[in-house]
């Protein structure tokens, strides 16, 4: 079991449990799951640009990718229903809590100036998502090996009912939001 899960079942419940005076241990929030997403425009027109990209999700999440298509067809983007746009995967469980330990302790404290992360994106019921620039900042991946810079976004989904609980419970995990 993951070492953020156990104290996770440990500390977390607990403090949460004291700060907004829950009842029962069922109203504590815990992340339900994390969604990482790569959007990628070139891959309409170079099919070996999601394999780059599902191959870096796969060494840095360690499950493999899902290749996302368009929904519908978009003439100003030259898209087409059923085009691949972009991967993503879902975690949860040992696998998302191990995600989220490597990602707050070991790849963000190598951005250079990091200062937090916005606590702007919580979007009203407790759900946290932002962005990154780049997936150099995971040490998985080496510099030499990958073709191009790519961003990502990152999804938590909670239980939680209000972005307090939701923020206090990322505070917990170890989220370093900005002051």
């Amino acid at each position: 079991m993951a070492r953020l899960q156990e104290r996770y079942n440990n500390e977390v419940t607990g403090a949460l449990m004291s700060k907004f005076g829950y009842k029962s241990v069922m109203q504590i929030p815990k992340l339900e799951k994390v969604v990482i997403n790569v959007a990628c425009s070139e891959a309409r027109d170079n099919p070996k640009v999601l394999e780059a990209i599902v191959g870096d999700l796969g060494k840095i999440t360690g499950q493999k990718a899902v290749v996302c298509k368009a929904r519908k067809s978009v003439a100003n983007f030259k898209l087409r229903e059923g085009m691949p746009i972009g991967c993503k995967v879902t975690l949860r469980g040992a696998r998302m809590y191990e995600f989220v330990d490597r990602l707050f302790n070991v790849a963000m404290p190598r951005v250079r100036d990091f200062r937090g992360i916005s606590a702007n994106g919580f979007d009203g019921r407790g759900n946290f998502s932002f962005g990154l620039k780049e997936q150099l900042m995971f040490p998985e991946i080496e510099y030499d090996k990958i073709d191009k810079v790519r961003g990502m976004d990152i999804s938590f989904v909670t239980t939680a009912k209000t972005d307090e609980e939701g923020k206090e419970l990322l505070v917990q995990l170890g989220c370093p939001f900005a002051k």
